[in-house]
């Protein structure tokens, strides 16, 4: 059975263990460009012995992010402070991994640490713009009528995540993430609740992933085949008429067959008034069952925080990997301290400056 520390083979990559850094948004970039903080957040998670480092929804165009404090990837300027990022994340022994996103109508809005009003819808005139999806329904009732997308809108935001992801091999990252969870665009196209459109990309479930569909094949196009493919999904809406994990795994089995390569399994956050049952460990069946249904590799996340779960999750093959999000934000050196308590000591290969450990 496969252990918490033993390593995982994704194409050509070799993760050093089975514990991830989540993608988390920092709303920390200048203009889109990481800085000193993304630096010090990501390298420090290296440091610490973590075997997948995901950087945070990296938007591939500027209307494309949640604030206007994310980060992006949407022209060459942004490139090189990623690539310090991932040449220190590699150089002591982790996987630098990034999630490309389009935060569709849930963009535009303060970021989640802003006064006085974190997430607040940010109009043109405080700094926001026109958000769009793939029909008009706001989010909730506090947020604009977003812009219905035009075929050629598609096009363009589909070429704009190839765009972003040759930048991302440019920058030295090793997997890539397509960010299809979370209520933002490409999850707005899978949720009969956010598509109600009556072209090639609503309606049928055929239809509504298409776009996602389309846009895996234009990434493929730039993103070499020796690098492993991830797609992060809600598998489920948690709302009646919403997203089910059995069209989680219908999906699953046509991104099998497109050559991905990883299922990151979240939930919720589509729609604003679902009843999600969060408690420890609650989205792990997700990925357990993605993983038998469609023998694809998958993520486990969401309250993991203990040494033992995250062990238990691995050898007992509910996931090939597990991510932590918040417990990676407390406690950035988890993998020492779980190698300590799962009586492995040693098993994380700390740097020389951290010899006295």
């Amino acid at each position: 059975m496969p252990e918490l520390f033993d390593s995982l083979k994704l194409r050509d990559v070799t993760i050093r263990n089975r514990l991830g850094v989540s993608p988390m948004c920092m709303y920390s970039s200048q203009d889109g460009s990481a800085t000193a903080w993304h630096l010090v957040h990501l390298g420090s998670r290296a440091v610490g012995g973590w075997g997948l480092i995901v950087a945070e929804a990296t938007a591939v165009t500027p209307e494309g992010r949640i604030s206007p404090q994310d980060a992006g990837l949407w022209h060459d300027g942004q490139i090189e402070p990623l690539a310090r990022i991932t040449d220190f994340i590699k150089s002591y022994g982790g996987t630098p991994g990034i999630q490309l996103a389009h935060a569709g109508r849930k963009a535009s809005t303060a970021r989640l640490f802003s006064v006085p009003v974190p997430g607040k819808a940010l109009l043109p005139a405080e700094g926001g713009w026109t958000v769009v999806a793939p029909s008009p329904i706001p989010f909730d009732d506090h947020s604009p009528m977003p812009h219905e997308l035009g075929i050629t809108e598609i096009k363009a935001i589909q070429a704009a995540f190839a765009a972003a992801a040759m930048r991302a091999l440019k920058a030295g990252y090793e997997l890539l993430e397509l960010h299809g969870a979370h209520g933002y665009l490409i999850n707005e196209f899978l949720s009969p609740l956010t598509n109600k459109r009556t072209d090639a990309y609503g309606g049928s479930f055929d239809n509504r992933i298409r776009m996602l569909m389309e846009t895996i094949e234009a990434v493929h196009k730039v993103w070499p085949q020796r690098l492993p493919l991830a797609v992060r999904l809600s598998c489920v809406d948690w709302v009646e008429g919403g997203w089910t994990l059995e069209d989680s795994v219908a999906l699953s089995r046509k991104l099998k067959a497109a050559e991905v390569d990883l299922i990151d399994c979240s939930s919720g956050a589509v729609v604003p008034k679902a009843h999600i049952p969060v408690g420890p460990e609650f989205q792990v069946p997700f990925a357990q069952t993605i993983r038998r249904e469609v023998g694809i590799a998958t993520a486990a996340v969401g309250l993991i925080t203990e040494a033992q779960q995250a062990a238990e999750i691995i050898s007992s093959e509910k996931a090939d990997i597990v991510f932590m999000a918040r417990q990676a934000l407390r406690d950035p050196y988890f993998p020492i301290h779980a190698a300590a308590a799962l009586g492995r000591k040693g098993a994380v290969n700390l740097p020389g400056q951290y010899g006295r450990v």
